[in-house]
């Protein structure tokens, strides 16, 4: 009899909680805060760009002045969707998810990649460009698509963020506002070995292609459990209305076993340091575009919670109000998640096959045993 293969006891995690799958030197929780190659996200948040946090993760250092300006202009050059490209996306049904759409959108991209299938670290490093340049094109696209608009041309001299707003609006954006959606950008960047990460990893362990990677993150991402809860976040802001009815609403959802979206995390015990930024944005945007009633229901439900629950605010609970606050639909909240999240996932990507092996776990078994098969006419 052949011998069995081991099970290792310590493995059997319910959603691999604790179980460490690989080492990165990416991004990590420590303490009570978020690094990014060793640079904690306050620092970032404050100082950098999420250009320059890009180039951060993808090489593992800051960059040199000359090498931003060139960075920058790298991702300026490939800031722009080929009309064969765009003539596909217009083929793609927008009464969708966006988010189902984005997923086709990105694997749309590679069938015009020459480099699709070119496997050399500098042909992925050009591709990790491409995608993270065009990917916030892409979800603007989509908006103005689904709403019978011409495309708007991006500005290469501009910055991501900027080039968010001018292609989704067609109009100048308010310089504050691109910098507070350059920071959201900059705090969604990575996060650790994350549900999309993973997913990313796992299927670039297999050496498929970068795409086939990143549109393996952009599925995970799409659950609610994971990027989708910023949307259900507003949507529950909304539902409740007003101010004097977000207490009694929050007790009625706890008394009913309703989950409040946009609390607790896996890892954060002391809460999201991220969320704490997002916070801060999220009471001076809301103030000064005439909104801060979003920001106040969002307090009281926060202290309430803290309060009946001991759960703190993740990063999703204030971004939600922040974004709406800058006047983008709910429902792409996710899809800008996925266009900073890019540069994480091409990091993990990139990371992975520097030494690579296929993920292959096992399961422990708990089925049924020695059962002997009986023929049809007897059952």
């Amino acid at each position: 009899m052949a011998e069995a293969l081991p099970v290792y006891e310590g493995a059997v995690d319910k959603g691999l909680e604790g179980v460490v799958a690989c080492t990165t030197s990416i991004s990590f929780i420590v303490g009570a805060t978020l690094n990014y190659r060793g640079y904690t996200i306050e620092d970032l948040a404050a100082n950098s760009t999420f250009e320059e946090t890009t180039f951060l993760l993808w090489n593992d250092r800051l960059p040199t002045k000359a090498e931003l300006e060139k960075f920058r202009k790298d991702l300026g050059a490939e800031m722009s969707l080929s009309p064969e490209l765009v003539a596909t996306l217009k083929t793609l049904p927008t009464n969708v998810h966006p988010m189902a759409w984005l997923r086709s959108a990105v694997s749309a991209m590679a069938m015009f990649d020459k480099e699709a299938q070119d496997m050399s670290p500098e042909a992925n490093l050009r591709k990790s460009l491409r995608m993270t340049a065009k990917m916030t094109l892409l979800v603007t696209a989509f908006d103005r698509l689904r709403n019978k608009k011409d495309l708007v041309a991006p500005k290469p001299d501009k910055s991501l963020a900027y080039n968010f707003f001018w292609t989704l609006n067609g109009t100048e954006p308010d310089p504050e506002i691109v910098k507070t959606f350059d920071t959201c950008l900059i705090l969604h960047a990575d996060h650790e070995l994350n549900n999309s990460a993973f997913a990313a990893r796992v299927t670039a362990s297999s050496l498929s292609d970068i795409y086939s990677a990143v549109v393996s993150a952009i599925c995970a991402l799409k659950g609610p459990l994971h990027g989708g809860a910023n949307e259900q976040v507003m949507h529950m802001l909304k539902e409740i209305g007003t101010m004097d009815k977000a207490r009694p609403w929050v007790e009625d959802a706890l008394n009913n076993k309703v989950k409040v979206m946009g609390f607790g995390h896996r890892v954060y015990k002391n809460g999201d340091p991220r969320a704490k930024i997002l916070r801060q944005m999220s009471d001076r945007l809301t103030a000064k575009l005439g909104q801060h009633h979003w920001f106040e229901m969002s307090d009281l439900i926060d202290d309430a919670m803290q309060n009946k629950k001991g759960l703190l605010p993740n990063v999703d609970f204030y971004s939600a109000t922040v974004y709406y606050a800058m006047g983008i639909p709910i429902d792409i909240y996710t899809p800008i998640f996925a266009a900073s999240r890019v540069a994480g996932w091409d990091a993990h990507i990139m990371e992975q096959w520097k030494n690579n092996r296929i993920y292959r776990p096992r399961g422990k078994w708990q089925g049924k045993e020695n059962l002997t098969y009986t023929p049809i006419e007897k059952r």
